[in-house]
């Protein structure tokens, strides 16, 4: 799951939570996922995840456990002035063209995604989401697909492999992630 729309932008806020429509969006993920569990949900670190991954968590009287491996790509620098024209660079890249520890922190999402032994929720963010989506369908592009918030992308591993089993709704564009 991608986390719902998010109070602020990466060029504005390096935490951000959840807007008044994410917190909506966050409700109807556990409305929509409710009867498929319960079954642990993983959360990135960031606000917007957590919380977007709580009303499910409460419903399914769990605890979800938060794991940085499917945390945010990371910028060179904690400026937010700097991460937006930073980030739109990547975006419009090849996985191969980046350097070696943005490509390392791909290799994390995925080997995380692998060891992932019985059906999970993940609540992570549009590039790890991306990273997971090229890994299954072998496309070296950043950004694959345009992955709305709060859409279901399910996959399936035999720990070796994703396997892309439910795409992900998609946006026209993508300024807030």
């Amino acid at each position: 799951m991608r986390h719902g729309e998010a109070a602020a932008g990466w060029t504005d806020d390096l935490d951000p939570g959840l807007s008044d429509l994410g917190r909506r969006q966050a409700e109807e993920v556990a409305e929509h996922l409710a009867t498929l569990g319960p079954v642990p949900i993983l959360s990135s670190p960031m606000n917007r995840c957590r919380q977007t991954a709580a009303p499910l968590a409460e419903r399914w009287g769990v605890t979800p456990t938060v794991d940085a491996a499917v945390g945010e790509i990371q910028a060179p620098d904690h400026d937010v002035a700097t991460r937006g024209p930073w980030l739109a660079t990547v975006m419009s890249q090849r996985w191969t063209d980046l350097p070696p520890d943005q490509q390392a922190w791909r290799a994390g999402v995925i080997e995380r995604l692998l060891s992932l032994t019985e059906d999970t929720v993940v609540f992570t963010h549009f590039i790890a989401i991306n990273a997971a989506l090229g890994s299954a369908t072998a496309d070296g592009r950043v950004v694959n697909r345009r992955v709305a918030n709060c859409s279901t992308t399910v996959l399936d591993s035999d720990g070796e492999s994703l396997m892309l089993l439910e795409a992900p709704s998609e946006v026209e564009r993508t300024e807030v992630l």
